[in-house]
């Protein structure tokens, strides 16, 4: 069970469940809950806060209600959304009282609303331009997750990113130097950011960090399944081995029945694939495993997503980088 931190204040006036779903929120919010953390039970919630389980029961509805909980049988109940729309709303509101002063400044400056309508599009297509002129790195343990978050960087920012991983770097070929040398941008992951920065320091370039998330589909397909499911995970790196373990530990799946493998031996991974009921695979190992006769045993593609909030705050900072240039 993940530890929340939710205190009541029984005498204020505010409805006890309100309390408890409001700060579940401002938690999911500030990222201190991710999406497929599992979430305490009502009786574990209940007996924490000294409130009755009807009170957490009310609150968890509301939250189910509004997509933010998602509950399984047998399994308990995760996160299964961001608070997108609140977040979304606090920065809509912050937005139109910019917008709002810029329209009076205009109107005052003899500057009509056709006009001001003109200078506001011209301006984004010259930011939108800025963009697309920017090339870099996308940098990350192994390899296979580097091409996916790079594609995943230009199709939301339309900015060509070329995966390379931190080992890459520590060699510094002659051909990685040539790449270091000619982009703009570098791009890791939060953990590796003050690695990257270290071993690119002679280069004077930016190194800018994002967040990720596992994929909420890939845990909720694992966490709908049966207790005593045998599990095989199949990758090529250590570190992917690693990073997903944490992530089923993280969403409250610590307990399931899973065996991790990055072996390339066709026999060893006969094997485990053989006695298990599930293969989860990561992207690089897809294929791989397609290879073996599974019997019809599901396979499930272990996917990790850059966080949108992240990627949101990156593209206002590649702009800054582009104009102080």
């Amino acid at each position: 069970m993940i530890y929340i931190q939710i205190s009541i204040d029984k005498g204020n006036k505010v409805p006890l469940y309100l309390q408890v779903k409001k700060q579940i929120m401002d938690l999911i919010k500030d990222g201190s809950l991710r999406v497929g953390f599992k979430m305490p039970t009502e009786r574990e919630m209940s007996e924490k806060l000294q409130i009755s389980r009807n009170t957490v029961s009310m609150a968890y509805r509301e939250l189910e209600g509004e997509g933010v909980l998602k509950s399984y049988q047998g399994k308990g109940t995760f996160v299964a959304e961001e608070v997108k729309l609140w977040k979304d709303e606090d920065i809509k509101e912050k937005i139109n009282k910019f917008v709002d002063l810029a329209f009076e400044e205009a109107i005052e400056s003899g500057i009509d609303a056709d006009e001001f309508i003109e200078i506001v599009v011209d301006r984004i297509d010259e930011k939108r331009k800025l963009i697309d002129h920017i090339s870099g790195l996308y940098v990350e343990c192994n390899i296979e997750q580097s091409r996916i978050f790079a594609k995943q960087l230009k199709e939301r920012t339309s900015i060509d990113f070329k995966p390379v991983t931190v080992n890459d770097l520590k060699a510094m070929t002659n051909e990685i130097e040539e790449l270091v040398e000619k982009c703009q941008i570098i791009i890791t992951t939060f953990n590796h950011v003050n690695e990257v920065r270290r071993l690119t320091r002679n280069y004077n370039k930016k190194v800018l960090g994002v967040a990720i998330t596992p994929n909420l589909e890939t845990i909720v397909r694992i966490a709908r399944f049966p207790i005593g499911t045998k599990f095989a995970f199949v990758c090529i790196s250590e570190e992917f081995k690693f990073k997903v373990r944490d992530a089923l530990e993280k969403a409250g799946l610590s307990n399931i029945d899973i065996e991790y493998t990055n072996s390339v031996e066709k026999d060893e991974l006969f094997k485990i694939i053989n006695k298990s009921d599930v293969i989860v695979a990561s992207p690089g190992r897809y294929k791989d495993v397609y290879e073996f006769e599974r019997e019809n045993k599901e396979v499930i593609d272990f996917l990790y997503n850059l966080d949108d909030g992240s990627v949101k705050a990156l593209k206002s900072k590649l702009l800054e980088i582009k104009y102080s240039k």
